[in-house]
């Protein structure tokens, strides 16, 4: 994995990523397994682009608050994430834990090899996504016809649309993308759903990863981006669900298809 100067990094943060986002994605994790879950967790905001290249992870207490965990497992699994080439940390004033660019140019879409024998598990991850994120974009808009969204959330839905369809290259692009549907989970009020499709776009990205980005399915998902949003923003339930549905099918049918 490849580190990168996290100097000049700073400065290229992707613009539009929901503040406080972090908040609804992170959960508290089990006593059990802590050490692991937080290292999980984190892995896949990071990836996700909660927290995107270039940006500060919060405060230690925060991201301990926010996972239920003391400090010091947080520490080690800020650690792990360290060893892995994902994250640098800084010391001294003004420091702080620095996410890096932990995907190689020369091994995007190198994805396929490491799907092999989890065809079953990722159709059924197919399956998974295309009933809860419709689930979750129709919740939004009963609430934003119930006017139980506040303008706040109303601008950062708007933010995350803008942010995908500004994205100046396929890494951010991915990233915006994810953002948000998270937004939309955020928007449903649930956290079983925020939860439900933060896993889901884990596995999306996975698969996502392994293929090479069509300009032609962009400018097509794009569009149904745009009819989701504006379905949400205007109350419309079944509308909300069935494009997002769709847009869920299409995206499923062309991984089938490259994929096998």
């Amino acid at each position: 994995m490849t580190a990168g100067d996290p100097e000049e990094r700073q400065g290229r943060v992707e613009p539009g990523l929901e503040p406080g986002l972090d908040r609804a994605i992170l959960r508290p994790v089990r006593a059990h397994h802590a050490f692991e879950a937080c290292v999980e967790q984190l892995a896949i905001a990071i990836r996700l682009g909660i927290y995107p290249p270039g940006s500060m992870l919060p405060p230690e207490r925060d991201l301990a608050a926010m996972l239920s965990v003391s400090r010091a497992t947080l520490r080690e699994a800020i650690t792990a994430l360290r060893s892995a080439g994902v994250v640098q940390t800084r010391r001294g004033r003004g420091g702080g834990t620095i996410v890096l660019d932990s995907v190689p140019v020369d091994e995007k879409h190198s994805g396929v090899k490491e799907l092999a024998g989890r065809q079953d598990d990722l159709r059924d991850a197919l399956d998974f996504r295309a009933i809860v994120e419709p689930g979750a974009a129709g919740l939004a808009a009963a609430r934003c016809e119930r006017d139980e969204v506040s303008d706040s959330e109303r601008r950062a839905l708007e933010t995350a649309l803008a942010a995908v369809e500004d994205a100046p290259d396929e890494a951010i692009h991915r990233r915006a993308d994810s953002i948000l549907h998270l937004t939309i989970a955020r928007l449903s009020g649930s956290a079983r759903l925020i939860t439900a499709v933060t896993d889901a776009q884990d596995d999306l990205h996975t698969l996502l990863q392994a293929i090479p980005v069509l300009p032609r399915n962009i400018r097509h998902s794009s569009s149904q981006h745009r009819s989701i949003v504006a379905a949400i923003l205007a109350g419309n339930e079944s509308r909300a669900n069935r494009v997002m549905y769709q847009h869920c099918s299409d995206t499923a049918a062309l991984l089938r298809g490259l994929l096998g």
